[in-house]
């Protein structure tokens, strides 16, 4: 019941809101940071009564819904989403933070925002597939408004079309559902939606078994997004309001990597198999081409938005690396590229409320007029480019030694994208911080507020305590992710040929055998000194 009381807290607040009088601005700000700051402390208190020993889902209810569909509410958290759980209890909060100067429709915005916090704690907790595919829809419909509503000049297009690329993977995904549902019903004779059910009784023949797998990767691979599929953000991010965008990178992206590690791999542990070299290709293209469109940017908000391209296509590569390293590293590095780009977002907010433009030849010079606001962006795009003792480092070096692992090729093409990012990421910061202040309308600017810190530093926190102590984080995902890859390892359903020596490609080029996925179990530990 705590775990249903703090996914569905955010919606009360929404509807307390909706009596509450839309002129008294000031009592529906309050009353939505109260919200969502409760909501936020509560989750802290799931993480630390959580159980990292075990794999098992904790915190669990499940109680009929729609019996004569076997659909039941059944919520829970294990190590894989606990913290992305957390996270968006976090990123609510300062999301209302940094909505306080919201002018217009305070009362409707601060709504659609606790809606949007519930819609997407749902996802992170949902046990059953009909509840997962309800919350996966239900979460659009805030964002959308938020986007359409408060976002920029073209937030309209840009709403309508992350709507219409969202609900064409979602329609397909839907399909699968409902394939697996009638076919669990007519194999085990149970009625039944329930995931972890499915996951130990999914049986059908390989070829179905990749068509459902790919119903599954569109509709994730859009939300994460993947290249090809990423076209929609770009436009998403820049037209939404600053607090959509921290939403959109924090915790909206997450749902699709989510997803691929809830369904795709424990679902299809051997047509995941057979697929890494293609969702291994599509990362690196990803990591390589979006670190090279955020080079060219004039906008920084553009610049950012590409950046997550890139960023997203290292989690993906992790997350198909199938082993300890490259899961862990996409775990974590799910929290930093919500913690780093968020705060990026945040920032580049900042200027934005002052000069109205984001486009970097506008500024220059503001390191001596605004040197609190340069040191925390300098922070932050240090932390975006994997400096070592930040968080990005953490997960980057562990998703490198999981794909190197795998296919040392891959590991380098990924690596260029490391560099490619300290090209765009300190160009962009010379230009805007340590140019000539040319432009006079920048000379008058006031450095960073308190409620501006109130979000900006807290994310700062973060970025040094996991780059410096992991460990906590690590621990609370570590025998999830030990469950997870050995569901998907090749003993469980024979010999691949993926799997073999093939001389011609060199010995590089094959997956990680069982046994070498046996010694780099026992050396998990390594990785949590960093």
């Amino acid at each position: 019941m705590f775990l249903t009381f703090v996914t569905f807290l955010p919606l009360a607040g929404a509807a307390f809101l909706i009596f509450t009088p839309k002129e008294n601005a000031a009592a529906i700000k309050q009353t939505a940071l109260a919200v969502a700051a409760a909501d936020f402390l509560l989750s802290l208190f799931l993480w630390t009564n959580f159980d990292n020993t075990t794999h098992k889902m904790q915190f669990e209810l499940n109680v009929p819904w729609i019996e004569a569909w076997g659909i039941n509410f059944h919520v829970g958290l294990d190590g894989i989403s606990l913290l992305l759980y957390v996270m968006t209890t976090f990123l609510t909060m300062i999301c209302v933070i940094a909505s306080w100067d919201v002018k217009k429709y305070i009362r409707e915005y601060m709504i659609a925002m606790l809606t949007l916090s519930t819609g997407m704690l749902g996802v992170f907790v949902a046990l059953d597939l009909f509840m997962f595919y309800v919350f996966w829809e239900f979460q659009l419909i805030p964002m959308y408004i938020i986007i359409g509503v408060w976002g920029g000049p073209r937030r309209v297009y840009a709403s309508i079309k992350f709507f219409l690329f969202t609900a064409v993977g979602s329609l397909l995904m839907l399909v699968a559902i409902l394939w697996i549902y009638f076919h669990i019903q007519e194999t085990t004779g149970v009625a039944t939606a329930d995931i972890l059910y499915i996951t130990e009784h999914l049986s059908a023949p390989l070829g179905t078994q990749k068509w459902l797998w790919m119903a599954f990767f569109l509709a994730f691979a859009i939300k994460v997004p993947m290249f090809p599929f990423h076209t929609w953000l770009p436009d998403a991010h820049v037209e939404a309001p600053t607090a959509g965008s921290v939403i959109l990178a924090g915790v909206l992206l997450k749902m699709g990597t989510y997803g691929f590690l809830r369904f795709n791999l424990p679902f299809f542990p051997q047509v995941s198999y057979e697929f890494v070299p293609m969702v291994a290709w599509l990362s690196i293209i990803g990591i390589i081409y979006g670190a090279l469109v955020s080079m060219v940017q004039i906008d920084l908000k553009k610049l950012v938005a590409y950046s997550s391209v890139s960023h997203l296509g290292f989690v993906m590569l992790g997350i198909f690396a199938l082993n300890p390293y490259g899961i862990q590293g996409a775990l974590i590095q799910n929290i930093n590229h919500g913690i780093s780009t968020g705060a990026l977002f945040l920032l580049v907010g900042v200027i934005y409320d002052r000069r109205h433009t984001r486009l970097i030849e506008e500024f220059g010079g503001l390191s001596k007029v605004m040197p609190k606001y340069a040191v925390c962006f300098m922070i932050v795009a240090l932390s975006s480019i994997g400096l070592p003792g930040m968080n990005g480092f953490v997960g980057e070096f562990l998703i490198l030694l999981g794909i190197f692992q795998v296919n040392a090729i891959w590991a380098a093409c990924a690596t260029s994208g490391i560099i490619l990012a300290a090209c765009y990421i300190l160009w962009m910061f010379q230009r805007v911080m340590f140019m000539e202040a040319k432009n006079p309308k920048n000379l008058a600017l006031q450095d960073i507020n308190i409620r501006e810190a109130f979000t900006i530093v807290p994310l700062i926190i973060l970025i040094f305590w996991i780059g410096l102590y992991p460990k906590p984080f690590m621990d609370t995902f570590d025998t999830s992710v030990t469950h997870l890859v050995a569901k998907v390892s090749p003993d469980n359903f024979g010999p691949s040929p993926r799997n073999r020596h093939d001389d011609q490609r060199g010995k590089h080029a094959r997956l990680i055998t069982p046994t070498e996925m046996a010694s780099l179990h026992h050396k998990l530990q390594a990785p949590k000194k960093f």
